[in-house]
C-alpha cells in the first residue's frame, strides 16, 4: 500500500469518526444515563417500585398518556380502596399493588388489584392492628410496595417498630423482619428498595434508627448499619453515579453512600438538612439533595467521593422529588411553584406558579411532566430549559398525597373524595 492509499484511508476513517460525533447528542439524556446493574428486567409497561423502574420519576418515553381528563372523561376505571394510604401503586404484570391502613383499629393491609378491571383480588392483613401515624399528612400506610416478580416487600410502621414483610404474589406471608424500634416524629414513608438478591430498607428516627440490607428470600440480615438518633423520612435510593452503582440516603444533616451489597461506606459528607423527605436523582456526576427543616435547602455534591459540594440554595422542595433531564433540573416547590434550574451551576432559568401545596412528586414521561397538588388539580407541561410551556390543566379527587404512576399510556391515580367529614379513597385508571 503506497502513502497516497494509507493517508486517503485515514482521512476517510477521520471523516466518518466526526460523523459519528455530529450525529450524537451533545448531552446525555437522562433515560440515556448508565443503568444501575441490579439484576431486574422488567417488561416496559410495569412500575415495579416506588418513583418507577429508573427511580427516578421518569417513565417510559414511548407511551401517550391523556394531558386532560376529568370525572367523567377519559376514566377507564375507578375503584373503591379500603382504608387510608398516601403510597403509590406498584404494577407488576396483570396486578398492582397498594397499602393501606384502617384507622379506626390501627390494621395495616396489602390490597391486590386487576389491572385491566381495578377488581380487588386479594387483601392480606400485615398487621391487625398497631399502625403508627402523627402528622395529620401521614397515615399508617405511606410507603410504596416492591415487587421483585415472585414477592411483594412492604415497610409498616407498627407498635413501636419498623417492620418489613415479604408476601407472595398472592397474598400469602412469606417473612417478616423487625429493622428496628422506631419512634414517630412526624410519620413513616420510607419504601423498601431492591438491588440484586436484597431488599434495602431503611429507618432514621429519634430513638436511633438503622439502614439494613435484607435478603429478599428469607427476609435474614446480610448487613445492618446503625444512622443517627435524629427524624429523617427519605427511602434509601439506588443511583448509578462516577461509574458504580451507589445507594444513597440524605439527611440527618449528612449525604451518605454506602455500597448496596455489604453496606460499606463508599463516602460521606455534610451537605443535607436534618430531616429531609425527597428521593435524590443524579446526572450521572452529582447528587442532588434538598430537604425543608431546619431550613430550606438543596445542593448538588459531587458523586466521585471528593466530598465536592457544587453548588447550593435556599429553595423550599422538602416534599416532591426533583426530576433529571438532559443537564437539567425540574422541581415542584412545596407552595406550589415549578422551577428550572441547571444541574451543573444550580442556576434558576425558570419558575412559574402553579397554585396550591404539593405534596406528591412530578413524572416525567417522554416531553411532558405530569404533577400534583394536594386539592386534585394536575398540571401537564413541557420539557423545555427555556420557559413553562403548560400542556394541560385537570380536576380529580378531593386530597391527593400521593404520587401518581405512568405506564402502558395509562395513569394510576389514588385520590380521596371528601363529603363533610367522610373521606373514601379511590384508585383511578386514566387513559383514552
Amino acid at each position: 500500500m503506497n502513502r497516497r492509499t494509507s493517508n486517503s484511508r485515514m482521512v476517510r476513517i477521520a471523516n466518518l469518526f466526526v460523523l459519528l460525533i455530529l450525529a450524537c447528542p451533545s448531552v446525555m439524556r437522562s433515560e440515556d444515563v448508565a443503568k444501575l446493574d441490579d439484576g431486574f428486567r422488567f417488561a416496559e409497561s410495569d412500575w415495579p417500585w416506588w418513583r418507577g423502574p429508573h427511580r427516578n420519576g421518569s417513565a417510559s418515553p414511548n407511551q401517550t398518556p391523556p394531558v386532560d381528563w376529568s370525572e367523567d372523561r377519559n376514566i377507564i376505571w375507578k375503584a373503591p380502596l379500603t382504608g387510608r394510604g398516601h403510597g403509590s401503586p406498584t404494577l407488576v404484570g396483570d396486578r398492582i399493588f397498594l397499602q393501606t391502613a384502617d384507622e379506626s383499629n390501627g390494621a395495616q393491609l396489602v390490597l391486590c388489584l386487576s389491572r385491566s378491571t381495578g377488581k380487588e383480588l386479594w387483601r392480606t392483613v400485615v398487621h391487625a392492628s398497631g399502625g403508627m401515624r402523627k402528622n395529620n399528612k401521614s397515615t399508617a400506610a405511606s410507603s410504596t410496595p416492591a415487587c421483585d416478580g415472585e414477592r411483594v416487600i412492604v415497610n409498616f410502621p407498627n407498635n413501636g417498630a419498623l417492620m418489613t414483610t415479604a408476601l407472595s404474589l398472592d397474598g400469602q406471608q412469606i417473612w417478616q423482619t423487625k429493622i428496628c424500634d422506631y419512634v414517630e416524629h412526624q410519620g413513616f414513608g420510607s419504601s423498601p428498595a431492591l438491588y440484586q438478591s436484597l431488599a434495602i430498607i431503611s429507618a432514621d428516627n429519634k430513638a436511633g434508627g438503622a439502614i439494613a440490607g435484607l435478603d429478599r428470600i428469607s427476609g435474614r440480615f446480610v448487613w445492618r448499619r446503625e444512622r443517627p438518633m435524629q427524624p429523617n423520612y427519605p427511602s434509601p435510593i439506588l443511583l448509578h453515579a462516577a461509574g458504580k452503582d451507589q445507594l444513597i440516603m440524605t439527611g440527618c444533616d449528612l449525604i451518605s453512600s454506602f455500597e448496596p451489597l455489604t453496606g460499606k461506606t463508599f463516602w460521606e459528607v455534610a451537605g443535607a438538612t436534618t430531616e429531609c423527605v425527597t428521593s435524590t436523582v443524579t446526572d450521572g456526576k452529582r447528587v442532588f439533595s434538598s430537604g425543608g427543616y431546619p431550613k430550606n435547602h438543596m445542593s448538588a455534591v459531587s458523586a466521585d467521593g471528593s466530598g465536592r459540594l457544587e453548588w447550593e440554595n435556599e429553595s423550599r422542595l422538602y416534599v416532591p422529588s426533583l426530576l433529571v433531564r438532559d443537564a437539567y433540573l425540574y422541581g415542584v416547590l412545596d407552595a406550589g411553584i415549578a422551577v428550572c434550574w441547571t444541574a451543573e451551576t444550580g442556576k434558576e432559568l425558570w419558575k412559574a406558579r402553579l397554585g396550591g401545596t404539593f405534596s406528591s412528586s412530578p413524572v416525567l414521561v417522554g416531553d411532558k411532566i405530569y404533577t400534583t397538588n394536594e386539592a386534585g388539580d394536575t398540571f401537564v407541561y413541557r420539557v423545555d430549559p427555556k420557559e413553562y410551556i403548560e400542556l394541560g390543566k385537570n380536576h380529580l379527587g378531593d386530597q391527593i398525597l400521593s404520587t401518581m404512576v405512568i405506564c402502558d399510556s395509562r395513569i394510576y391515580y389514588r385520590a380521596a373524595t371528601l363529603t363533610g367529614t367522610d373521606r373514601e379513597e379511590f384508585l383511578y385508571c386514566i387513559g383514552e
